[in-house]
């Protein structure tokens, strides 16, 4: 009987511990859900920014494809860029 209580005693012990531990570790916790949350918010909007710039040079890379009378060099800007892009779509970004 005896050695029931000493375990139940020691266990007892154990989870006011963990439980003493959880309540001073909530405020790194909350910490670092709010800035991983911030991360997430800025790891969006530059992704969405970097798309847009994308599908801009996109623009600028068919229009000088298809201008005319321009010389090669209009051409391989033209194209270049659009290998970059369908690329760049391909990987998902």
């Amino acid at each position: 009987m005896e050695t029931a209580e000493k375990e139940c005693g020691a266990l007892g012990g154990l989870f006011q511990a963990i439980v003493n531990d959880m309540k001073s570790s909530y405020p790194i916790w909350e910490d670092f859900n709010s800035k991983a949350t911030k991360l997430h918010s800025q790891l969006r909007t530059t992704v969405l920014a970097a798309v847009a710039f994308l599908d801009a040079f996109q623009k600028v890379a068919d229009m000088a494809t298809n201008t005319r009378g321009g010389e090669g060099a209009w051409l391989e800007v033209g194209y270049a860029p659009g290998g970059a892009w369908r690329l760049e779509r391909l990987s998902g970004v």
